[in-house]
């Protein structure tokens, strides 16, 4: 009970902390653990427990650091400008259409399950676009995240599913085939929260005519020409098809598996310099001038590596997983696929996924099969609450979310916790109307 009480707290005392601005995440994510760890008995473990949880989260920090230069490179080389300006005939500066098209290239992009795909590819070409609209990032970063929680949440190669049906020894099919209307409801509420979000930028920005949007980006790329070296154009479209090529084959190498990622960002980035930057000066001025984001990401991700290592060394985890079972009246045993969904919004949002479905999943199937359950209805149950999950500082590809869009990550939770809990809400609804999940 004791350590049940004391994580629930660190958890609180953590999520108001970096909400309400008193700390930054930073510095919320090393102290409030550390504080606890004490109070709990643990000073003479916590060092372990911190080096564990920075081991483990290493090898993103190195993906998201290479991940940040690479793409920064290839927005300084001007690669995506020409998709821009096709964008901009298609929405004519129309914050809804914009808003909506984010949604719909995350949602086609968030198929191959991996959230850093799916970040890197909608903010690196939609980002620009926003910036010069004037259209708050914070609705990008967040209808992004919607579109990668229903598609790589549900879909049986996504990370949630796969460990789910993994560890409870599933079917894929089985799991997956009854989740399809689930995922599709998903996807068309998440549409109509970008027309909600757009909406409210139209009504603060209104549709900004073409030839004056035209003004405006020719007026941005002069000034971006001379940020480090007056009179020297960054833009390179005469190397437009080799960029172009550079990114695709990364993109296809990093969906097929066949190099670590975070090697193939590395190598992407330098060979990018290369080309683009030859003069080793300039080379130099690209790298400090995408530095500080790289820098705060990567600080970020040791900082939630130190955060999840005591949470789990401390077995904080544990005692918070076994006080749930424990706690639910066998009367609402008949509601245990229900109780899973929501209750699988506040777990994934503190826990990583593979805490979760590894550690925390397998208890809650075999309490459910107590009352007759099908541990495939606690499978599909359990990645309902993945809105949640993605708004966690212990998720790698969250922190480069916010780092790519330029945002403090308090300010993306607290514009996007209601969207992401109606998303769960709603996903809920749709699982138990579709018959993916009982309800009695």
């Amino acid at each position: 009970m004791f350590l049940t009480i004391l994580g629930i707290s660190m958890v609180t005392v953590f999520t108001y902390l970096i909400m309400s601005k008193r700390l930054s995440p930073i510095v919320a994510l090393t102290l409030v653990p550390i504080v606890f760890a004490v109070v709990g008995g643990f000073g003479s473990k916590i060092g372990t427990m911190m080096m564990e949880g920075i081991k483990l989260v290493a090898p993103s920090a190195a993906l998201l650091l290479f991940a940040i230069l690479f793409f920064g490179i290839m927005i300084d080389t001007g690669l995506f400008d020409p998709l821009i300006k096709k964008l901009l005939e298609v929405v004519k500066g129309d914050p809804v259409k914009i808003s909506i098209g984010t949604t719909i290239l995350a949602l086609l992009v968030a198929l191959d399950g991996d959230g850093t795909t799916t970040y890197i590819i909608t903010v690196s070409a939609m980002y620009p676009l926003y910036k010069r609209i004037g259209m708050n990032p914070l609705v990008l970063a967040t209808v992004a995240m919607l579109a990668l929680s229903v598609m790589s949440g549900m879909t049986p190669w996504g990370g949630p599913a796969t460990r789910a049906i993994a560890v409870l020894g599933l079917d894929a099919s089985e799991f997956f085939v009854p989740l399809i209307p689930t995922m599709i409801g998903g996807a068309i509420w998440v549409i109509f929260v970008a027309f909600i979000l757009g909406k409210k930028e139209r009504k603060r920005l209104g549709v900004i005519h073409i030839e004056e949007l035209k003004n405006e980006i020719a007026a941005t790329v002069e000034n971006e020409a001379t940020d480090a070296f007056p009179h020297i154009d960054i833009k390179r479209p005469r190397f437009l098809w080799v960029n172009l090529l550079i990114v695709v084959g990364i993109m296809v190498i990093l969906i097929m598996g066949l190099v670590p990622s975070p090697i193939l960002f590395l190598v992407g980035f330098t060979i990018a310099l290369m080309i683009n930057y030859p003069n080793l000066e300039m080379q130099k001025r690209r790298i400090l001038a995408h530095s500080g984001n790289a820098l705060i990401v990567v600080l970020l991700v040791f900082a939630a590596g130190v955060f999840a290592g005591i949470f789990s060394g401390t077995k904080m985890v544990d005692a918070i997983a076994n006080g749930l079972v424990a706690i639910i009246p066998a009367s609402l045993g008949q509601f245990f696929p229900v109780i899973v969904g929501i209750t699988s919004m506040p777990f994934t949002f503190v826990l990583s996924n593979d805490a979760y479905y590894f550690g925390v999943l397998p208890i809650l199937a075999e309490a459910a099969s107590a009352y007759g359950i099908s541990p495939l209805e606690i499978a599909r149950a359990s990645i309902l609450g993945q809105p949640a999950h993605l708004m966690s500082p212990l998720v790698a590809s969250t922190i480069l979310l916010v780092g790519m869009v330029d945002k403090d990550l308090g300010e993306y939770q607290k514009f996007a916790y209601k969207w992401a809990i109606l998303t769960s809400l709603t996903l809920t609804v749709l699982a138990i109307i579709s018959g993916a999940i009982s309800f009695l």
